[in-house]
């Protein structure tokens, strides 16, 4: 009988540590399509992202949240900005979803999905009303 409760014992945790493994396959550092540079981490329950470089970003001119609705976060610098908030990992659809993104060149806030992670890029899909569209972030490797 011991050794069916730790069995199952064993197993759940397994099954937990394997839920929470792929969650996190999501972290690490991309480069967008509009030259930006993003890291995702976890913050607690959820994933953020936040800017970690520009890369000619607007063609080297802008640093700053230009675009910003709000009048008074338009002299916020744009690196260490979070703008990726609430990404959650659905383990039924394998895929990162419900959160939400803000994107500087517009300065409008979009809904993120992610639903592809693979060896040189994710495959992230943005949307507002009912427009969506999908993209590759490409993945940053680190440097030895």
């Amino acid at each position: 009988m011991i050794k069916i409760k730790l069995t199952i014992m064993i197993i759940i945790f397994s099954t937990i540590y394997t839920f929470a493994q792929k969650a996190d396959e999501i972290i690490g550092k991309y480069h967008l399509p509009n030259e930006l540079d993003v890291e995702i981490y976890k913050d607690g329950d959820t994933f953020s992202g936040k800017i970690i470089a520009l890369n000619n970003y607007k063609d080297g001119k802008v640093t700053t949240d230009v675009n910003n609705p709000d009048k008074s976060k338009r002299d916020d610098p744009l690196i260490g900005m979070v703008i990726i908030h609430d990404l959650e990992y659905d383990k039924d659809e394998n895929q990162w979803t419900n959160g939400k993104m803000y994107g500087p060149e517009k300065g409008m806030i979009f809904n993120l999905k992610i639903t592809e992670i693979g060896t040189k890029d994710i495959e992230v899909v943005g949307s507002k009303y009912f427009f969506w569209h999908t993209m590759k972030w490409g993945k940053i490797k680190l440097k030895l």
